[in-house]
């Protein structure tokens, strides 16, 4: 994979020592990405921490894509890009839309936008960013995996269509992360 300022870290450095998150998006310009990575945003570096967890997404554009694509997202955690797709590929990761996409009853919790109006917010994006171009391959699927340390795997969830997320709660309480409050309500608590 690549870092933000281009340079190269094997894959397996990312969960080798600890514990890691690994959340593959389809493309930075998805809407539904951008959504969920907004979400994952609002995870505290401190709930990581206590838990000694890594958490992070792995694109497949160029890494010029990362440092503008965190700003927009507010993402303040790891993120790399494999522009290959050579490990999307390893995993099994889907290109194309699986079943049930269009008027699918299964929808993320973290995809706020109805598809034509995040279509378009994408399209936008995508016309008016310095290098137009798809930041990816818009067919490739992405997944989610809870891996490390070492060559252990807890969790992979590969996504069917563009609204199989994993939901972010159900993923971090299998790496024994705290959950988080995605609503934007205030809690009620019953005395």
């Amino acid at each position: 994979v690549v870092d933000a300022d281009g340079r190269k870290v094997p894959f397996r450095a990312l969960y080798g020592e600890r514990k890691a998150i690994v959340v593959f998006v389809r493309n930075f310009l998805c809407y539904t990405c951008k959504e969920y990575v907004e979400d994952l945003a609002k995870v505290p570096k401190s709930f990581l921490e206590d838990a000694n967890v890594r958490l992070i997404v792995i694109g497949q554009s160029s890494y010029h894509h990362i440092k503008p694509f965190c700003s927009l997202t507010g993402y303040t955690h790891e993120m790399y890009v494999d522009p290959q797709r050579e490990i999307y590929k390893i995993l099994g990761m889907k290109r194309g839309e699986g079943n049930n996409t269009l008027g699918t009853s299964v929808q993320s919790p973290h995809v706020k936008s109805n598809m034509l109006l995040g279509s378009i917010k994408s399209m936008w994006r995508a016309m008016t960013s310095p290098a137009f171009d798809f930041q990816g391959d818009p067919a490739q699927q992405g997944g989610t995996l809870i891996l490390g340390p070492g060559n252990e795997v807890h969790f992979l969830h590969l996504d069917k269509h563009r609204l199989d997320h994993a939901p972010i709660n159900t993923v971090l309480q299998l790496a024994g992360v705290k959950t988080v409050n995605f609503t934007n309500k205030s809690q009620i608590i019953d005395i």
